[in-house]
């Protein structure tokens, strides 16, 4: 099997629970069979949420991502010297500023090929933007930096019982109707197909498309937009032989045997992709960003910076994510 170069893990906000969840990945990386890692700075910041968490962790500095592997048996490779202060719960900007350069340099790692793929620590959107960072969030960053266009980045969210892509993200639900249209949807269902066939080892995934309103509007007497905009987008999409089903009434489709009937969701809004996974696989979801020319996942929670430094937090999502990165990398590695 062709090995994927180490991944790199960018460190998030050091003031929320990225740095302790990373230091327990390391801890149960060998019970959790997770690809070699690295942290791109933060030594100072990882050793002292290690120790909120009664972890007795080695850290060793390295100097580029090669010397990752052979250190990461014994001790967490940490990339670079950039450091700050640990302040677990109280977010600053010297944090945000080690956050910044976190993830810029290990998304520039990844694009390079030095990084298998790149796994980012939860941030403080408000935090970063005044140190400079200038889009809505991490996945928009990431389409940047690829020069991609921010629709060509699709967020998925997967657990071990469900994926879900939602096809209008951080939208306000009156403005929802409106931005269903079948361009963006045909546009989403195709990055999904590639990106599970390629990434996720499925040549011919199942795509469940929801509808938008109750009972997917019940041939338009509760709302024309899924006859009108999402039945003709799945007509078009099995025209080109995706296996696309749909439009669904989302009240059901996440019953347990509906599930097995599909391989990912395609979502029409926030909500209707992530209750269901949050319910379902909450410690254990990933973000995927799908489209990209190189592997990204998240943990699919944020900062809480409430319980940050008090050892309460769940490593759960942090692990998964850096297991889904492994395997991705591995596939297109292959």
């Amino acid at each position: 099997m062709i090995m994927a170069a180490p991944l790199a893990i960018s460190l998030g906000d050091p003031a929320g629970i990225a740095p302790e969840v990373i230091a327990e990945s390391w801890l149960r990386r060998e019970e959790q069979a997770l690809a070699p890692f690295f942290v791109v700075g933060g030594a100072g910041v990882l050793r002292a949420a290690a120790a909120s968490r009664e972890i007795d962790l080695p850290v060793v500095q390295i100097s580029a991502p090669a010397q990752a592997a052979e250190v990461f048996g014994s001790a967490l490779p940490v990339l670079g010297e950039e450091d700050c202060v640990p302040s677990f719960g109280n977010p600053n900007a010297q944090g945000a500023a080690l956050a910044l350069h976190s993830l810029t340099q290990a998304t520039a790692l990844a694009l390079s090929g030095e990084a298998g793929g790149v796994v980012t620590g939860p941030i403080a959107k408000s935090r970063l933007a005044e140190v400079g960072f200038i889009q809505p969030g991490q996945t928009e960053f990431l389409a940047d930096a690829c020069g991609l266009p921010h629709d060509a980045a699709v967020m998925m969210l997967a657990g071990p019982s469900l994926r879900t892509v939602p096809l209008t993200v951080h939208e306000a639900l009156a403005a929802v109707p409106a931005l269903v249209t079948r361009t963006l949807i045909e546009s989403k269902a195709r990055i999904v197909a590639r990106a599970l066939a390629r990434d996720f080892g499925l040549p011919a995934p199942r795509i469940a498309i929801t509808g938008l309103n109750p009972h997917a509007g019940e041939d338009g007497r509760m709302g024309t937009e899924d006859r009108d905009v999402i039945a003709p987008a799945i007509a078009a999409l099995l025209a080109e032989g995706l296996a696309v089903t749909g439009p669904h009434p989302a009240d059901a489709l996440f019953a347990a045997h509906a599930r097995a009937s599909y391989d990912v969701a395609l979502c029409m809004y926030h909500d209707q992709a992530l209750i269901p996974i949050k319910t379902l696989d909450f410690d254990q979801g990933v973000n995927v960003t799908l489209g990209l020319p190189i592997v990204r996942t998240s943990p699919d929670h944020g900062t809480a910076f409430a319980i940050a430094g008090k050892g309460t937090a769940s490593a759960g999502a942090m692990i998964a994510a850096i297991r889904m990165a492994g395997e991705c990398a591995t596939r297109r590695a292959a």
